[in-house]
């Protein structure tokens, strides 16, 4: 049975209580932070971070007396961990966001690594090793209607042009606001299932025709 040397971590929050005269609150920040007098801190044990594993190395008694062993990383700091996956998420979030900018549906390629990123960020939060790639990514949707609110504006000026009983409201007295809230609360109470199921419906019908025009045209 081999022997492995584990240096384990953890980290114990020193603070310190002082007064500082300041002009405004950040400045009273600042000047706390660039403090670099800590003759008053003390120790707080109650707060101290997880245990985590910060160095393996192969042998008894083998603290950096050769190579180390890279870490599981579901015993390195659990905020260590989350800091370096949220760079992962940021990134993604950013294609995706520009995917949808341009009204492009996202890659494969891409829905399939933020189906990794979603999978490793759970195994984070639960303390469990990364998963092994590829994680099977979402199937592919497809919109059917997007509700813009640059056609709400147009649809109250041709609304406002043949609704005499809004004689009293102009198209520019209604403000960017309440366009928005209009649609979001039209986005989440109008029910679209029977369009939605009506849609998929068709798309296997059209689906189960190519199928056999496949299967039958041999």
């Amino acid at each position: 049975m081999p022997d492995f040397t584990i240096e384990t971590t953890y980290h114990l929050p020193v603070f310190r209580h002082r007064t500082y005269a300041a002009d405004t609150l950040d400045a009273a920040c600042r000047a706390a932070i660039e403090d670099d007098s800590w003759d008053i801190a003390e120790k707080d044990f109650d707060s101290s971070g997880p245990i985590h594993i910060t160095g393996i190395w192969n042998g008894a008694h083998a603290a950096y007396a050769g190579s180390p062993v890279q870490i599981p990383p579901q015993f390195d700091e659990p905020v260590q961990r989350r800091a370096r996956h949220f760079e992962i998420l940021l990134g993604l979030l950013k294609i995706l966001l520009d995917d949808i900018r341009a009204a492009r549906p996202p890659s494969l390629d891409w829905l399939a690594r933020s189906a990794w990123a979603i999978a490793r960020g759970e195994a984070i939060l639960a303390g469990d090793p990364d998963p092994e790639e590829p994680v099977d990514p979402p199937k592919p949707s497809h919109v059917l209607v997007r509700l813009q609110e640059d056609g709400v504006r147009d649809a109250i000026t041709a609304a406002l042009e043949v609704d005499p009983s809004f004689k009293a409201v102009g198209p520019e007295a209604v403000t960017d606001d309440e366009v928005h809230a209009a649609c979001l609360s039209i986005a989440t109470t109008m029910d679209f299932s029977d369009v939605v199921g009506s849609a998929e419906f068709q798309a296997a019908l059209s689906a189960i025709r190519s199928a056999h025009r496949r299967l039958t045209s041999d």
